[in-house]
């Protein structure tokens, strides 16, 4: 078991931050992060993971500690998230990976499967939609937004994501024994990060291009239908944004994928590594 390290590279004109453990000689396993965290959402499953795999987690342009020069001009879209992390990859000559992802992490790194369809080892998803039916109640103001991109719901998308009690909330609500397990400096870490200059906008602009994922969610299930890599779902079953029949959805596509719906919200993962851990390691044993 090692603890992760942390690590800068440039790609794609992007001074990318990332986390590692373990060693380079094993398998490599990507965790895509999802919103508004960082690759620091994972520093407590990833020593639990290195001890048989090389895991890997940058932090997305926008994100984290992954700085982006203002002559970039970066242009805040899940396509362009895409290529930044494919050329971090590229940087990193990871070729072939298992990919965790969740959140905003789930249209990334499913657009990467479709890049990159044989780089793909298996696939664990927590709280990470591919299907319509996984679309809660959460999601009526951004489809409204994505409808008409009124200046309205866009302040009602900012005022969202300046709140620090929604912040916190995602954290906290549904999870383990009312969030107690959850340690507190992960979502003061988020909201601060999220005030930084123009961060804002960036998310705000990822809020309404995320209407682009819902219209490729036909080519995702493809993928899957047509590739079927092993699948792991581990779902937060108290999740009101990515609710749980998401999580049963994936067995339309991949028949075998293996369903977990674990005690928790939409940030399932923070505060029971353990149980992931448990889940991934026994997964990727009997699947790889």
């Amino acid at each position: 078991m090692s603890l992760p390290k942390i690590s800068r590279v440039l790609a794609d004109g992007v001074l990318i931050f990332y986390r590692y453990a373990g060693s380079p000689t094993n398998p490599t396993l990507l965790l895509l992060h999802g919103y508004p965290s960082s690759s620091f959402y994972f520093r407590n499953l990833m020593p639990l993971l290195s001890t048989k795999y090389y895991v890997v987690a940058p932090d997305y342009p926008g994100f984290g500690f992954t700085e982006v020069p203002g002559s970039r001009n970066y242009t805040y879209t899940f396509e362009n998230l895409t290529t930044t992390v494919g050329k971090f990859l590229d940087a990193l000559q990871i070729s072939k990976f298992a990919l965790y992802i969740y959140d905003f992490g789930a249209p990334i790194g499913l657009r990467l499967a479709l890049r990159r369809p044989s780089a793909i080892t298996a696939l664990i998803t927590q709280n990470g939609n591919a299907y319509e039916e996984g679309l809660g109640e959460r999601w009526k103001v951004p489809r409204e937004f994505w409808a008409t991109n009124s200046p309205d719901l866009r302040a009602a998308i900012r005022a969202q994501v300046t709140d620090f009690e929604r912040t916190k909330g995602q954290y906290v609500n549904g999870a383990v024994d009312g969030g107690a397990r959850v340690e507190p400096e992960a979502y003061h870490l988020d909201y601060a990060l999220l005030q930084r200059p123009g961060v804002v906008d960036a998310m705000v602009d990822l809020f309404y291009d995320y209407r682009t994922n819902v219209q490729m969610y036909p080519e995702f299930q493809r993928y899957l239908r047509e590739r079927k890599p092993p699948v792991l779902v581990a779902w937060g079953k108290n999740d009101v944004s990515f609710i749980p029949p998401g999580a049963e959805a994936f067995k339309k596509d991949v028949p075998d994928a293996e369903v977990h719906l674990v005690e928790g919200g939409h940030f399932a993962l923070a505060g029971i590594e353990e149980t992931f851990a448990k889940l991934i390691l026994e997964f990727l044993e009997k699947k790889l």
